[in-house]
Parts: C-alpha cells; sequence; structure tokens
C-alpha cells in the first residue's frame, strides 16, 4: 500500500481537504457576518436539502434493478404520510422481500 500513495496523490489528497474546509467555513463566515440574510439567499438556503437528497437518491433509483426501485417507492408512499423512522423501515423490509423472497 505504501508504494502506491505517490507524492502526487498526497497533494491532491491535500488540496482537496483545504478546498473542503475553505468551502465549509467560508459560507459559515459569510452568513455570520450579514445582519439579515436576502430573501433570495434564504430561498436558496432552503432549497439546499432537497437537492441533496435528489443527489443521493437519483442515481440509485435509476442505476438500481427493480428491487430498489419498489423499496423506494414503498418509502416513498410511506414516508408521505408517517414520520422517517417507519420510512426507513419500510424501505428496509421492502428491499429484503424484494432481494430474498423475489429475487429482485
Amino acid at each position: 500500500m505504501a508504494d502506491q500513495l505517490s507524492m502526487d496523490m498526497v497533494v491532491l489528497i491535500l488540496a482537496a481537504a483545504v478546498a473542503t474546509f475553505l468551502t465549509r467555513i467560508g459560507g459559515y463566515v459569510l452568513i455570520t457576518r450579514m445582519k439579515t440574510i436576502p430573501p433570495r439567499m434564504e430561498q436558496a438556503l432552503n432549497a439546499v436539502p432537497a437537492a441533496v437528497l435528489t443527489t443521493l437518491v437519483a442515481p440509485a433509483f435509476f442505476n438500481g434493478g427493480w428491487g430498489v426501485k419498489i423499496a423506494m417507492l414503498a418509502a416513498l408512499v410511506v414516508g408521505v404520510r408517517y414520520p422517517g423512522l417507519l420510512l426507513l423501515g419500510v424501505g428496509w423490509a421492502a428491499a429484503m422481500i424484494c432481494r430474498h423472497l423475489l429475487g429482485f
């Protein structure tokens, strides 16, 4: 493993770490220096959770098999009406049923 870690790779990892840190701390510093948040910025910040959730769920849905699709749809149906923990349980149960009983 040590022979695979070149100096270029170390520099790349450190640069990515610094960029991530500066991005995170930059947003915090920017927001804390404002007296009020402009309405457009507030709208953009309110859209972040939906955007992050979409980037996590969409690839799994479109690249996964039928078992993944059925489990996600079952979780969606339950999630519209009930709290998150039940959503996770139903999604997990649907995935296990699809994998072990239906062979998806």
